[in-house]
């Protein structure tokens, strides 16, 4: 799951969301710091007002929330909606191979070697390449650059 700093990352550099079911988003007040919700017509749904989208959470009487409006939480997009933000951009998602850093003087241990996910982007100047422990956290790293090189242009 993306990083919520990441997600606030893209929030603030100007990514908007429209609410839709699978969406996963957090709420960053109250006893409400931490949890991930999900859109689901059976429990959370997205209400499309003339003031601005309202998230209504169903038959949830044992919270104190009935609803909460889009813009007081942050959403937390998933690889697929990130690798299509990327759009014609994306040019591929890699597992490599990272060596744990044994320290000085320490044995290396072959089965403490991780792996990191990169994204591979076209931008115009030729390929970038963005590194993560996450799937999510890679394609978030190329989606705020991309975003800041449009800014640019």
């Amino acid at each position: 799951m993306l990083d919520v700093t990441l997600a606030r990352r893209l929030h603030d550099a100007g990514l908007r969301w429209h609410p839709a079911t699978g969406d996963r988003f957090v709420i960053d007040r109250g006893e409400f710091v931490g949890d991930v919700f999900t859109i689901s017509e059976m429990t959370i749904e997205a209400h499309e007002y003339p003031t601005g989208t309202v998230l209504g959470f169903n038959g949830t009487t044992e919270w104190a929330l009935d609803s909460v409006a889009a813009d007081q939480s942050l959403w937390l997009p998933r690889e697929d909606q990130l690798r299509a933000l990327l759009a014609r951009s994306f040019r591929s998602l890699s597992r490599v191979p990272v060596a744990a850093d044994a320290g000085p003087g320490a044995d290396a241990d072959p089965d403490a070697d991780g792996v990191e996910y990169e994204v591979r982007v076209a931008t115009p100047t030729g390929e970038r390449v963005h590194r993560a422990a996450d799937p999510e956290d890679a394609y978030a790293h190329a989606l705020l650059a991309y975003i800041d090189a449009s800014l640019t242009l």
